[in-house]
């Protein structure tokens, strides 16, 4: 489908810019594989493109604030060289009146295309290119391409999507309407794409959709499989030493798939699983399909099931009509719940959703007001959490040197806990590898240590 097109002019060097979740970050590395198989080469800056593309996220206001601003700060670079091509895709341009807004606000933008048309981006470049004009297309709807070119961010982690869309219509979120219904990929097609990257020197994967816990219901009935029997399957990969998943609903998530989690060896002892809030009426109100004790037994039969299990989750306060008894309780299950870590976000209204028009919008200062209490717990308990890891030895797979120092490490845990750790031989690179780490110091959002050198027995964290 794509080859006819390789002979055509096109510009140079690629930037992607990539906001919101993984599925978008996902959705990134094969945008970049398209490009690269166009003959495109990677710039590390915008200015240095002449393809500037703006991956966009809209599920909570800041972001999509922030890729207006974005959009706006590219102009002068369209003026500096009228041939650099401007793209906007992803989430926002899903949303109805945003292709509107970007057609007439924003004058410098060339091309525009939404989540389910991604694989059409060949071919709009050589309509863009043919015509002269301005190409904005967006599906309302359409079936993932399989077998589409991936360029990786990491040589040894890798995404693999198993489920797109989202079934669920929680009120205060837009996903649904701009990634569309639940559509799961056939297994054996995940289980070929998992088996390559394996064989490719990928050593964890996650598996990526909006709710993981709905994976198959929508097969055809000879191929049905859930997504606890997909798990038992992908478990079997040689080559593989971990696997991870994301995101799970709690409506969903069973006690099948927690005994799977228990028993496959690669399945890394982490589970997100995002509660939302507290209390039973806000969470009714948020459609969310399942109350707090349900949510706190999930807890309980998870630690109980998976030894050291670590649990984060992601929480909205200050939703329509939440009343500070409301909150209390969602301080209450922080607690009784004990999260390694949260994602934690004052309620933004998203137009189109139903929670946007409902009564009793709590003022912006008690949002913040809230948020604040909320992190401050989340903080406290998540120090205590990595305090307990002091004197244990983890075994880390080592992502490269850490942002801001080249002489110290980062990696991560099979907890998804982030390590610190000095780099022991300046000739030795260790990127890539899984070592064993003694944790000296436990902070709110990272883990210090020392490598272990010898016939150290590792923990299995």
């Amino acid at each position: 489908m794509r080859e006819h097109l390789h002979s055509c002019a096109h510009p140079r060097t690629y930037y992607i810019r990539t906001f919101g979740c993984q599925m978008n970050a996902h959705d990134s590395e094969v945008i970049a594989g398209l490009l690269e198989e166009l003959g495109y080469k990677r710039a590390l800056t915008p200015e240095t493109a002449d393809l500037v593309l703006l991956n966009t996220c809209c599920v909570r206001a800041n972001a999509e604030n922030r890729l207006y601003g974005h959009l706006g700060n590219l102009k002068p670079l369209k003026e500096e060289n009228p041939d650099r091509i401007i793209g906007v895709c992803g989430c926002l341009v899903q949303q109805p009146g945003e292709e509107e807004k970007i057609r007439e606000e924003f004058p410098h933008v060339d091309l525009v295309f939404g989540t389910h048309n991604l694989h059409r981006l060949p071919a709009l470049l050589a309509q863009l290119e043919a015509t002269k004009s301005r190409v904005f297309e967006i599906w309302q709807e359409g079936e993932r391409e399989e077998d589409l070119p991936v360029r990786r961010e990491s040589p040894f982690k890798a995404w693999v999507n198993i489920i797109y869309g989202c079934n669920n219509f929680c009120s205060y979120c837009i996903v649904p309407y701009v990634r569309g219904r639940e559509q799961s990929r056939r297994p054996a097609k995940i289980l070929e794409e998992v088996r390559a990257l394996a064989a490719d020197g990928v050593k964890e994967v996650t598996l990526l959709g909006q709710n993981v816990n709905s994976y198959g219901k929508d097969l055809p009935a000879g191929e049905r499989i859930d997504f606890a029997d997909l798990l038992r399957q992908v478990n079997e990969v040689d080559g593989l030493s971990r696997i991870r998943f994301q995101t799970s609903h709690p409506k969903d998530l069973s006690s099948k798939l927690i005994r799977q989690m228990a028993a496959g060896d690669k399945i890394c002892e982490h589970l997100h699983l995002p509660v939302q809030a507290g209390s039973n009426r806000v969470l009714a109100a948020m459609n969310r399909q399942y109350t707090r004790e349900h949510y706190l037994k999930l807890v309980e039969e998870l630690r109980a099931t998976v030894p050291g299990i670590a649990i984060t989750t992601d929480i909205i306060v200050g939703f329509p009509g939440e009343e500070e008894e409301d909150f209390l309780q969602t301080l209450d299950l922080v607690e009784k719940a004990a999260f390694d870590s949260a994602y934690t976000f004052a309620y933004s209204p998203r137009k189109g959703t139903k929670a946007a028009s409902l009564p009793n919008q709590v003022p912006q200062e008690i949002r913040m007001e809230r948020l604040y209490r909320l992190i401050e717990l989340v903080d406290t308990l998540a120090k205590k959490s990595n305090k307990r890891l002091e004197g244990e030895v983890v075994t880390v797979l080592v992502e490269g040197p850490s942002a801001k120092r080249e002489d110290i490490y980062a990696g991560y845990t099979r907890t998804n806990k982030q390590v610190l750790f000095p780099r022991p031989d300046p000739e030795e690179d260790l990127t890539g590898r899984e070592i064993p780490v003694l944790i000296e110091e436990g902070l709110s959002h990272t883990l210090y240590g020392k490598v272990m050198t010898g016939k150290e027995e590792t923990a299995h964290s």
